[in-house]
């Protein structure tokens, strides 16, 4: 079964407050519950490695997030400078004989266990599976300040997260990726970046993530509004 990484690590400075962004209120909950509560409601998934800045490792240890229900976190770790560091050192904590990890980014709190099973659901052939929406907008390569290129969204993605990797391929595309002086901003860029076959489904539009204030306050309407449904 697989493990997850929920990568929490994240300043959050750009949301303009004094706590780091993991910790940061959404109607009433630290963000980082939201994701917790997934992963735990969600039965592929048996274990949860928790990555937090270095400074807030006392706050959150396994023990206290298991008194509070999360019963599947099983280890809690510092992060790095990057999310990628990030990444590559919760994965250090997760043993080669689990065949599937899961990535996620607190910074996404409306994930739903629906959509974490269905990247963990990976098709013969593949080595990672993740989540991405269809372009609205009309998209333009700029250059300099005027426009290069119009491009064919037809085959273009948002991406999201969860991700979903085979454990053993995406620790050797961080090893690449750390001897390369490589940085992608997903975990997907890194196994294309040593080759893998990533396989994409659909996500969902709600599965904003958490950037500025006013991502605060559509994730609050949205989660609202799925608790009175």
């Amino acid at each position: 079964m697989p493990i997850a990484v929920i990568a929490a690590a994240g300043s959050g400075d750009r949301l303009g407050g004094s706590v780091p962004k993991f910790e940061v209120e959404l109607a009433g909950k630290p963000l980082v519950s939201y994701s917790l509560e997934a992963f735990q409601r969600a039965r592929s998934v048996k274990g949860v490695v928790l990555v937090v800045p270095a400074a807030s490792l006392d706050g959150w240890r396994p023990e206290r997030l298991r008194e509070l229900g999360f019963s599947n976190v099983y280890e809690v770790v510092a992060g790095g400078k990057t999310r990628q560091e990030s990444v590559r050192l919760g994965l250090e904590h997760i043993k080669e004989d689990d065949p599937v990890v899961v990535v996620h980014d607190a910074a996404r709190p409306l994930v739903t266990p629906e959509m974490i099973e269905t990247v963990c659901d990976m098709p013969p052939g593949a080595d990672g599976v993740i989540c991405a929406v269809s372009l609205a907008d009309t998209i333009k390569r700029v250059e300099d300040g005027v426009v290069a290129a119009t491009l064919d969204r037809s085959r273009l993605v948002a991406v999201q997260t969860p991700q979903a990797f085979r454990l053993g391929v995406l620790k050797e595309a961080h090893r690449r990726a750390l001897e390369a002086g490589f940085e992608a901003t997903d975990d997907s860029g890194l196994v294309e970046m040593a080759g893998g076959t990533v396989v994409v489904v659909d996500g969902d539009r709600r599965n904003l993530k958490i950037t500025v204030p006013r991502d605060l306050r559509l994730a609050e309407a949205w989660v609202r509004e799925r608790s009175s449904s």
